[in-house]
């Protein structure tokens, strides 16, 4: 049963084009003109609209505190009521030069402006469109800006914007530039809108997985000992891991997929044939060298399957498609400041699949994938999702064969089509070496997620050699789809973490009953009753602690666990149970069959 939706304002379908995100981005401008009012020698950089509000980054003369804040949107607001036009105008580039002389942020997005082609915020142009420097003033603050703005500061409710955080961010998202400040602010049409967004932010606070999975002592990171972005989990966190693997394990075999495991180091020289290394080395982890021989650790599964699909021996069109399925540990070199919890690491466990199969099979094989990819998302209550269809951009990094790409896109679009699924085009997503299906869910807070992918392959196969025997009798190349459900066990579980509250249903909780004795004489009787539902395949603590009744409830409660079972002189005597959930609904007492029943009746029906 999925929780409870809790959802933020709307952000408009046509928002960089509406009033939304005007407000949003003139903001940002007068966030940047209150802030050089209070730091002169500051340095700005860049202030873009965001999904939930805006930023803007600078570069101080010293460091930010919280108070700060306060002065600042005072200032803005004071700026707001003074009524001042926005103004657009169009410079040349020494005019430019001149204007921005004590900014050398601006002046390198100048250069880039005019050299490379891009936007104010370094982002390229689109396709034919010629750089042009515009400026956009209000007051006494000019910055370069493509807009669009408000006219006026009074078009601004000054009641429905607030700042937010302060946080630290590398220039362009390099570690090797300057670290600047950023100030988030939020901002919305009305006050109501504002006051609906802070209440969903403080909820999706209090579900943060980074902090509940501490309180929860599911998982932690050492990053002095082990490394940033390498997670540990603890035996409650390893059960809900194991859970969720065996699931989708369960599942898919049901579905026709066989079980592999390919290790944790490849030869550097694999990757550099399937492409990999050209267009993927910037997240894979430095070679390691062993005399004349180069390793890597393994960053995708996909050149070890197709490896072993080659060396089982030749294939013959009868055992295709061909499915190959592992659990597998993959190591990704992310920059520490884009690290995040469980949904951004450096070593990440996969539900991969690779699909070895005809192309005539795609479109079946891809509809057969859309129900696993159903079932299992369902489960746990993702059942609101977009499909996206990823597609070359571009400018991208992508494998040089428009034959192949053309013929994969088509195959892709088709099974699409085929399925009656809506879906959207999302041109520069695709993989280097084909297009992609990407499920984007929804979590019980609004937050979209990209979970589970399929992607066509016409490319690697035939970089790799892989070939079956045809109906004729000749050799062929087969296409791969390559699939992930959950993307990583890691990030699924931080998104269900977030998505439950921590309150994991019945059969996915770590513990899902504890036992609490009321006096120490009926601890014995406890652990006796723990062991009998032991043996009926539950999870189950004792806490026998000497603190008072009620306490034991509320940390049974805090550690969400979904029953709690008290036994006195009364429950000895009778062979019951008083039934508590975490939920504090008191069920009163029954016997422990018919608790066991109502706990196999949750688990049967995923609650």
């Amino acid at each position: 049963m999925a929780p409870k939706p809790i959802s933020p304002p709307p952000i408009p379908d046509d928002y960089p084009h509406s009033d939304l995100y005007r407000i949003r981005h003139s903001l940002a401008h007068i966030m940047a003109q209150a802030v050089l009012e209070k730091f002169p020698g500051a340095k700005i950089a860049i202030g873009p609209p965001i999904d939930y509000g805006f930023y803007y980054d600078f570069d101080l003369p010293r460091p930010i505190k919280e108070e700060d804040l306060a002065d600042i949107e005072a200032r803005m607001r004071e700026i707001i009521a003074e009524g001042h036009a926005f103004t657009r105008r169009v410079i040349a580039p020494d005019e430019a030069r001149e204007l921005f002389r004590d900014q050398p942020y601006k002046l390198e997005l100048i250069e880039d402006i005019l050299s490379r082609g891009t936007d104010e915020y370094g982002n390229p142009l689109p396709p034919g469109e010629q750089p042009v420097l515009t400026t956009y003033k209000h007051a006494t603050f000019e910055d370069l800006c493509r807009g669009p703005h408000v006219d006026n500061t009074r078009d601004i409710n000054p009641k429905a914007f607030k700042l937010m955080s302060i946080a630290g961010a590398y220039w362009r998202g390099d570690e090797t530039k300057p670290m600047l400040t950023r100030i988030y602010g939020t901002a919305w049409r009305t006050p109501k809108e504002l006051r609906q967004y802070l209440q969903w932010r403080e909820e999706a606070q209090k579900r943060d997985h980074r902090r509940l999975g501490k309180e929860l002592g599911l998982f932690v990171f050492a990053p002095d000992e082990i490394g940033p972005g390498i997670p540990l989990f603890t035996p409650k966190g390893e059960i809900v891991r194991h859970l969720l693997e065996s699931y989708v394990r369960e599942v898919q075999t049901r579905y026709g997929f066989t079980h592999v495991w390919t290790g944790h180091i490849v030869r550097e020289d694999l990757y550099a044939r399937s492409g990999h290394l050209q267009n993927y080395a910037d997240v894979m982890f430095p070679p390691m060298v062993d005399g004349d021989d180069r390793y890597r650790l393994k960053p995708m599964n996909c050149p070890s399957h197709m490896t072993l699909y080659k060396k089982m021996g030749r294939h013959s069109y009868r055992e295709l498609p061909l499915r190959f399925s592992e659990f597998a540990t993959v190591y990704r070199y992310e920059k520490k400041g884009e690290l995040h919890g469980l949904t951004r690491v450096r070593s990440l466990t996969q539900d991969d699949c690779h699909i070895f199969l005809m192309p005539e099979q795609i479109q079946s094989e891809f509809a057969m994938l859309l129900d696993l990819v159903q079932e299992i998302l369902g489960r746990f209550g993702l059942t609101n999702y977009q499909v996206r269809l990823s597609l070359r951009g571009e400018g991208g990094k992508y494998v040089d064969d428009p034959e192949k790409w053309n013929a994969a896109e088509a195959a892709l679009r088709n099974a699409l089509n085929a399925s009656g699924l809506d879906y959207t085009e999302a041109y520069g997503e695709a993989a280097f070496y084909g297009p992609k299906a990407d499920f984007v869910a929804r979590d019980t807070l609004g937050r979209e997620w990209q979970l589970s992918t399929i992607q066509v392959d016409f490319i690697q196969p035939a970089r790799l050699g892989l070939t079956y025997i045809g109906p004729d009798g000749e050799e062929h190349t087969p296409v791969v789809l390559h699939r992930a459900i959950m993307g990583s066990t890691e990030r699924f579980l931080g998104v269900l973490i977030e998505h439950y509250a921590g309150a994991f249903p019945v059969w996915l909780a770590p513990v899902q009953v504890v036992v609490l004795p009321i006096a120490d004489r009926h601890a014995a009787h406890a652990q006796r009753l723990a062991g009998r539902l032991r043996t009926e395949g539950l999870r189950v603590e004792v806490d026998a602690d000497s603190e008072t009744l009620n306490y034991r409830i509320r940390r049974a409660e805090k550690a969400k666990i979904p029953y709690m079972l008290v036994v006195g002189d009364r429950e000895m005597e009778n062979g019951t149970v008083a039934v508590r959930m975490r939920s504090r609904k008191n069920l009163g007492t029954m016997t422990v069959d018919a608790f066991l029943a109502r706990i196999r009746a949750d688990i049967e029906a995923g609650t």
